[in-house]
């Protein structure tokens, strides 16, 4: 059975993205993006919900080409590319990149995906990932917490039906004030 994670930059009072989809709070340092891009090069899986989705693709396939793109950034976007996903949609018709879409039960299609071998599942996107944890079905949390109030927007954690217990894993902190945490679920 594969590992499923979810985890996002969010505000310290709990947004991933400040009212109008705005994420212009949490800008990565070097150090940060280096984080997250060795985490997603251990993924084996990427999936997205439609808002996540538009946003990383209107950035990633090309983001390698950019003139003032780091190493870090060249490597991510390469890594984006080749690395397989699933976007969970019913408003877009067509996706690129190593990607297919799903437009039926997205819980479903998380469980069977989850029940194979292979590398650790990503998922990303807030009401995605909510409609997971709802299922039981994620196995760990990255909560990068950047030192920003926003004041609402949308939420790292949706509404669950039930308590999910967790174990804290590791703590790290980053330039800026920004710390992680990390907690698998206890099952």
């Amino acid at each position: 059975m594969r590992k499923l994670i979810y985890g996002m930059n969010l505000t310290l009072d709990g947004y991933v993205a400040a009212p109008g989809d705005d994420i212009g709070w949490g800008r990565p340092s070097d150090e940060l993006f280096q984080f997250w891009l060795d985490q997603e090069l251990a993924i084996g899986l990427l999936m997205y919900g439609r808002k996540l989705w538009e946003a990383m693709s209107s950035h990633w396939p090309t983001g390698d080409q950019q003139p003032d793109a780091t190493p870090a950034q060249i490597e991510f976007a390469r890594n984006w590319r080749d690395t397989p996903k699933v976007v969970f949609s019913s408003t877009i018709d067509k996706v690129d990149w190593n990607t297919r879409l799903v437009t039926g039960d997205a819980v479903a299609e998380i469980t069977r995906l989850k029940a194979d071998d292979g590398e650790p599942i990503r998922v990303g996107g807030a009401a995605l990932a909510g409609a997971a944890m709802r299922a039981g079905l994620v196995d760990e949390y990255e909560i990068v917490t950047h030192p920003v109030l926003v004041g609402g927007g949308t939420p790292f954690f949706t509404a669950l039906d039930s308590w999910v217990d967790l174990d804290l894993v590791e703590t790290r902190t980053f330039p800026g004030g920004v710390v992680l945490t990390r907690y698998e679920t206890r099952r």
